[in-house]
């Protein structure tokens, strides 16, 4: 018998990814992105495959390195994609029974999502528009050679994504299939968010926020309005009341209402989406999950994944039903809901991660899914409303994993907290445990705070566990999976009640799994994680080492440095800068620097707009004034996905930070 291994960081280069499973209205097959890390560039290369569903063969299905987002024609003669090539993301096209794929779109930006029209004849893009107005000619006089100034007047001035302003709207264009230039279809000093055609082809639907009259730009709106116009952006209608925030839409198969999964903010930033439907006339939203205390979306937390479309909603082909995403307890699963209200259900199993799904014309489903040992592959779902029946497995991405690398599966766990909070949890034993013998343990803890831990695949955990660490990690209130009143929770008490969750959870796991070393604890995690590590080595020295990730240190600046920084302070701590100052610091991990005596190494991104890497500076700085044990890592180029969908390499020195730090201090 073949020896086992432990895994390592640079198992990463060897992991493969499958996403967007995309079946042919044709039946038969399906086409779906295989993406990879590219060693030798330091970035992603993905292409598509094609499988064929009645004997599960499968075959490369385009030959570009940056190939993704495939949506079959109507007729399935024809499969659209976007590849980048020559630094700009368009639209190609290849038949059906494969050969070389056409570029169709020559838009001056590129374009980032597309929708066939139900004819078949055009596409339906989105791409950025030059809000800036200069004169061409103007343009062409500047001396590239001089650095240009940047003139600001909006306070969304940048985002982590995306970087500074650069002047540009997302909008809607329609290309046509037979070649032409491509044609706007909206327009205006706002952005596009989801969008979609009318089964009739007659009209399109998208998401997005009009500037106030008189004003240039939405930036202090939290939420936004579903629009509709005739197929050639005229005639535009609001459909929705004030007090929204939109995420996704979809027309039902007889086009006479829309699907949309949104939020009514009635708990801030902490409100959970949920399912509405909403008559094309428009009106008052009808909301089909009013009776479910759950995230109708996606919402766990992975290092696998970054940049993934949502699916959903999702009618049946009977327009009977509308499938979804649904957050809870640890897992993400389909939910489905009746179209009138009159129920609802979850279908397939819990305990895993379904991250995107499809529905093929016979009903039945294909899905990705991961597990807490493989990062997601492909199954297909012949019997979805039969309980414990075994899908059919479509791809085998990582075989490695089962035959080369010994794994960790973690265990779950309930507690009650102190103030009769249900928590769950996971122990991740270290791989190759010997019975009696103490060992190290990490807690780790989640970013978000309102997302969520869960029954999926994690990399840096089982590094960690490779390596002789017990990994206990928990959802503390504040997280979602557990309902409205949980998520909502540590909105005002940052470093109260969830960080009482998180020493009980310690308290708990001592209790319960006797091979915990206590004079060997490590604490790590990113953003709310990050946060939450520097206020927990500022108010307890239980643990012997740290680890604080791209974090939060003080909340009187964060306001005004991050992308998020105004409104997210506002909604989450419960003030601004210059008028509640005092609660600012109250709940700043800076403003206890002078307790803490654990060793702290701090991993920031140089290009991190969502935390940015001052806030890593001044706890920095200040640790070593006063001289105590820290070290600080920058990572160049990285932005707060640095751990997810960052350069692979930085990834992976990441990961050997996090190890190489533990292994100095515990």
């Amino acid at each position: 018998m073949k020896s086992l291994r432990g895994i390592t960081s640079e198992d990463l280069f060897q992991i493969t990814w499958v996403n967007d499973p995309t079946p042919s209205p044709q039946g038969g097959q399906l086409v779906y992105v295989s993406r990879k890390t590219n060693e030798a560039r330091d970035g992603y290369s993905s292409h598509l495959r094609l499988i064929n569903l009645e004997n599960q063969k499968e075959r490369p299905f385009t030959s570009g390195d940056k190939d993704h987002a495939p949506a079959w024609s109507p007729d399935g003669s024809q499969l659209a994609f976007l590849r980048e090539h020559e630094g700009k993301t368009q639209v190609w096209l290849i038949a059906s029974d494969g050969g070389e794929a056409q570029q169709i779109s020559h838009l001056k930006y590129g374009v980032s999502s597309l929708l066939w029209s139900p004819d078949g004849l055009n596409l339906l893009v989105k791409s950025s528009v030059d809000m800036s107005e200069k004169d061409e000619n103007e343009t062409e006089d500047i001396d590239k050679k001089l650095p240009q100034e940047l003139v600001v007047d909006r306070i969304r001035m940048k985002s982590d994504s995306g970087g500074l302003w650069n002047g540009r709207r997302t909008h809607l264009f329609r290309v046509p299939i037979e070649g032409g230039e491509a044609i706007p279809v909206t327009t205006g000093h706002y952005d596009v968010g989801d969008y979609a055609w009318s089964t009739d082809g007659e009209s399109i639907a998208w998401i997005a926020q009009f500037p106030e009259e008189g004003e240039e730009h939405n930036d202090y709106t939290l939420t936004n309005h579903v629009y509709r116009a005739k197929a050639d952006g005229s005639d535009v209608q609001q459909l929705t009341p004030e007090g929204y925030s939109f995420g996704r839409l979809t027309y039902a198969p007889d086009g006479q209402s829309l699907a949309l999964l949104a939020s009514d903010r009635s708990y801030g930033n902490a409100t959970l989406v949920k399912l509405y439907t909403l008559p094309i006339s428009g009106g008052q939203p009808v909301c089909l999950s009013k009776d479910w205390d759950v995230q109708i979306n996606h919402s766990l937390v992975g290092d696998m994944r970054s940049h993934l479309t949502n699916t959903g909603p999702v009618f049946s082909r009977d327009g009977l039903s509308i499938l979804c995403l649904a957050t809870i307890e640890g897992s993400v699963r389909i939910a489905r809901f009746a179209r009138d209200g009159s129920h609802a259900e979850y279908i397939l199993p819990d305990e895993k991660e379904f991250y995107q799904f499809a529905m093929l014309e016979n009903g039945q489903i294909v899905a990705g899914v991961a597990d807490v040992l493989h990062p997601g592959d492909l199954f297909l779902y012949t019997q979805p409303d039969e309980v414990g029946a075994e899908p059919i497995q479509l791809t085998h991405s990582n075989p490695q994993l089962d035959e080369e690398i010994q794994l960790s599966t973690p265990e779950t766990f309930w507690f009650d907290s102190s103030d009769g909070l249900r928590l769950q949890g996971w122990m991740l034993k270290p791989a190759g445990m010997v019975e009696g013998v103490k060992v190290p343990t990490i807690l780790e803890i989640h970013g978000g705070p309102h997302m969520m831990y869960g029954f999926t695949f994690m990399h840096e955990f089982q590094i960690l566990a490779a390596q002789g660490y017990a990994v206990v990690y928990i959802n503390p209130r504040g997280g979602l999976g557990y309902g409205q009143q949980f998520v909502n929770a540590c909105r005002g008490d940052y470093g109260g009640g969830d960080y009482r969750d998180l020493m009980e959870a310690m308290d708990y796991a001592l209790s319960r799994y006797s091979f915990i070393d206590e004079s060997r604890l490590g604490v790590t995690g990113g953003s709310y994680g990050g946060f939450m590590t520097n206020w927990i080595v500022g108010h307890t020295d239980r643990f012997k080492a740290a680890v604080t990730q791209r974090s939060i240190s003080n909340w009187l600046s964060f306001y005004g440095v991050s992308d998020i920084g105004f409104f997210f302070t506002e909604d989450q701590i419960g003030g601004n800068a210059w008028d509640d100052t005092e609660k600012l610091w109250k709940h700043s991990p800076l403003a206890y620097v002078g307790n803490v005596s654990t060793p702290l190494l701090i991993l920031h991104g140089e290009q991190d707009l969502r935390c940015p890497i001052e806030q890593a500076e001044q706890l920095y700085v200040a640790l070593k004034r006063r001289k105590q044990t820290t070290r600080f890592v920058r990572f160049p180029g990285a932005n707060h996905e640095l751990s997810r969908g960052g350069h692979p390499h930085l990834r992976v020195r990441r990961l050997e930070h996090i190890a190489g730090w533990f292994n100095e201090h515990l």
